[in-house]
């Protein structure tokens, strides 16, 4: 039941995206097609939750053990950024397409805090392994949930007529607050 909890908690009540505020820039800027975020989502699922294994394993069998707390950020950023480059070698063989649509966006993972701060947010809340890998792998599907349904709404948006004023980035940010308010409706569930 506790799995459960912390998996429902990190999709809908404390989205990493619309309620925690981490990896804004991806969520804006992959965010103008379902396939595009559909692409970008599944590979922050597997590199935050592969970086959030590897992170917790050093964590506590490298740097706990030796006092080396303070490597924390920097062991955990090399995790990240090697992660990331192996998605995307990956990515560039299997689906060329989906590599050229993410473009820049694809390295920026590498800088997207969600993947960062779920790694630490595990370390903070004391998680176990198997914890911590339920937390960081609904969390990775919180960030896809959210970034799909936004990539749906400014499709939509596109198709509408915005008044010139709020085109583009203003009416994509009030779309993005309206989302985030939906969001919190979720906040008495768990």
């Amino acid at each position: 039941m506790e799995y459960l909890i912390i998996f429902i908690s990190a999709i809908f009540v404390n989205n990493i995206v619309l309620t925690q505020f981490l990896g804004i820039c991806p969520f804006l800027g992959v965010s103008k097609k379902i396939s595009t975020s559909l692409g970008m989502g599944a590979a922050v699922i597997f590199v935050i939750t592969l970086a959030t294994i590897v992170t917790w394993l050093i964590q506590h069998y490298l740097l706990n053990p030796f006092n080396l707390g303070f490597l924390q950020t920097i062991a955990f950023i090399l995790v990240i950024a090697s992660l990331v480059q192996m998605v995307e070698i990956i990515l560039k063989k299997i689906s060329p397409s989906l590599y050229a649509a993410l473009g820049v966006f694809l390295p920026l993972i590498t800088t997207n805090c969600c993947v960062l701060g779920v790694a630490i947010l595990v370390i903070q809340k004391d998680f176990g392994l198997l914890e911590g890998t339920i937390y960081a792998l609904s969390n990775g599907v919180g960030f896809t949930l959210a970034l799909v349904i936004f990539a749906g709404l400014r499709e939509q948006l596109a198709l509408s007529d915005v008044p010139k004023g709020m085109q583009g980035v203003p009416i994509a940010l009030v779309t993005a607050g309206i989302l985030a308010l939906a969001f919190m409706g979720f906040a008495g569930l768990v």
